[in-house]
């Protein structure tokens, strides 16, 4: 019998590269609903081409647009909560939202006891605390991350262990990074970049905000925050290592000097193929090496001064409880306001810095903490980005 899935964010980057897996290995999965932000043209292309039963959109008033648009007998959900709805409905929930809406999707799902093929880092980087105590309850859904880099980590920690935990015998989980479009760059020549230059990602095709986060490596960050969320590993025991080729998606370390590595060709059609398999395998190769052409492997440590966001980013990490929501929500308005030409790129670390020397250190005890934390954060990334231009 066919697994069943529902994508969320199913007209992104992720959303669509899931529709390509399952095309491709139709006899193993069958989509049941896809929901969208905003995008009803879009979505109903695709609720046309893969049928599911339910479709979502969360722009409550573009409703009567998709009801008109799918086919008779499609139910159709809208407003706020219709993603979260959708999260329920299927064996696998996929969840490509971009930035922290994505929060109801996670909850939802691992709620209702479904597996959640997470590719939005940033509710689980923002609501951790929440969504650890939902992962701990009995019955609550199983995690498999979507990220190319924590997929890795997945499989490295499978390989020695059935059920992928970090035990005592992993000395150090080792995120490989990129570089994005400006390795190897000072502070001082990343004054003038622009849009397009941040945009111009040198091995990974993906959406605006996420390629903008590869630039300032906050990307590489909020993973490492994700890491010691998703395996519960010390963030002194979590390293980054930029690596241009985007071969090595990650290491892990163990105690006795061994390290086990996930190799690929960037490709994020692997990772959600292996999320939705999990714990088998599919059969379309995504990412298949060609070893004669492979001709070197670099690494190199991350510039912590060209590239701030990075340090930045521990420093929320080990802070904990609302840190982590007041950085992710304080960098999802600034690199909105960069994508908008309203601050330099350069500010984007500033925007963070000086929100997170506001943040009062509440505690995240509750989903309502962690959205009133956004909110504030926001609000206060909102004002120091005024404040700029007004200087």
């Amino acid at each position: 019998m066919a697994r069943t899935v529902s994508i969320a964010g199913s007209t992104g980057s992720i959303g669509t590269q899931t529709l390509e897996v399952i095309e491709s290995e139709a006899d193993r999965f069958e989509v049941v609903a896809l929901g969208a932000g905003s995008s009803v043209e879009a979505l109903a292309e695709q609720a046309r081409r893969v049928r599911p039963k339910v479709v979502a959109i969360a722009d409550a008033s573009r409703a009567a647009e998709l009801e008109a648009a799918v086919a008779p007998g499609t139910e159709v959900l809208a407003g706020p909560s219709a993603l979260a709805e959708i999260a329920t409905v299927a064996d696998v929930c996929v969840n490509g939202v971009v930035g922290f809406a994505g929060l109801g999707v996670t909850l939802a799902a691992l709620g209702a006891g479904k597996r959640l093929a997470l590719a939005n880092k940033e509710s689980l980087i923002a609501g951790g605390p929440v969504v650890r105590a939902i992962r701990r309850q009995p019955g609550a859904g199983e995690l498999v991350p979507v990220d190319s880099e924590h997929c890795a980590v997945h499989q490295c920690l499978r390989a020695q262990h059935p059920h992928a935990e970090a035990g005592d015998w992993v000395a150090r989980i080792v995120l490989t990074a990129s570089g994005g479009p400006f390795r190897g760059r000072t502070r001082e020549e990343l004054a003038g970049v622009t849009v397009e230059d941040a945009l111009a990602h040198p091995t990974w095709s993906m959406g605006p905000k996420i390629t903008v986060d590869s630039s300032t490596l906050m990307n590489k960050g909020l993973e490492v925050i994700e890491a010691h969320e998703l395996f519960d590993v010390p963030y002194d025991r979590i390293e980054v290592v930029v690596h241009p080729q985007s071969v090595v998606h990650s290491m892990v370390e163990m105690t006795d000097g061994a390290t086990i590595a996930q190799l690929s060709l960037p490709d994020m059609r692997l990772p959600i193929a292996y999320a939705l398999a999990y714990p088998e395998r599919v059969a379309t190769p995504f990412g298949r090496i060609d070893w004669t052409e492979l001709g070197r492997l670099d690494f190199e440590p991350p510039d912590l001064d060209a590239f701030p966001c990075l340090r930045l980013a521990y420093e929320a990490g080990r802070a904990g409880e609302l840190a982590p929501a007041t950085l992710n929500a304080a960098n999802e308005v600034a690199v909105a306001a960069f994508l908008d030409g309203q601050i330099p790129w350069i500010a984007i670390p500033e925007v963070l810095d000086a929100v997170l020397a506001r943040h009062d250190g509440g505690v995240a005890d509750s989903v309502d903490a962690v959205i009133d934390a956004d909110r504030r954060a926001r609000l206060a990334a909102t004002a120091v980005i005024e404040e700029r231009h007004r200087l």
